[in-house]
């Protein structure tokens, strides 16, 4: 329909959450569900505070990526919009890294293909992170984790799935 949009982006700037989630709904009557999540750089509590996030990106293939997951999120579910923005370089704790806005005319599709798309995220997409702690900007790569992994494994199977 006219007025969708379909985006990607990846950035090292900030950027402005509410506002990039009002682009989807904005002028739409037949929007009924705009789901929102940000994931913020957290300072968690270890021997060193962490000081930052480094993400690196192997440029393009991201984009690439993510775009190729927001084409299967659009086959699962009717959806009406989608933003998905992931920012590199140099994050300090509080800073927003990620976002995904979906819109749809019913709830259940929006906040699905929502929770696909940052599971994949989380798990998949062409991001490395490095860890600053403490005043020597020690720490190291960031190591996956498997309950992430069982998280996003459940898309693998229509049944767990909530599709359409």
């Amino acid at each position: 329909m006219a007025g969708d949009i379909f985006e990607v982006r990846v950035q090292a700037e900030p950027f402005d959450a509410p506002a990039e989630a009002a682009r989807l709904s904005s002028g739409r009557t037949d929007v009924g569900a705009l789901v929102t999540f940000t994931g913020l750089c957290r300072a968690d509590a270890g021997e060193a505070p962490l000081t930052a996030l480094v993400l690196e990106h192997y440029p393009g293939m991201a984009e690439e990526e993510i775009t190729r997951h927001l084409e299967e999120a659009r086959r699962r579910w009717p959806l009406q919009g989608a933003v998905i923005i992931h920012r590199f370089g140099r994050i300090v704790p509080g800073a927003p890294i990620v976002m995904v806005a979906t819109a749809s005319a019913h709830r259940a599709a929006a906040f699905a293909a929502a929770e696909f798309l940052m599971d994949w995220l989380k798990t998949g997409a062409p991001f490395w992170k490095k860890e600053e702690r403490g005043a020597a900007a020690t720490g190291g790569w960031v190591a996956a984790k498997s309950s992430d992994d069982d998280a996003a494994a459940r898309w693998n199977d229509p049944a767990k799935a909530g599709e359409r």
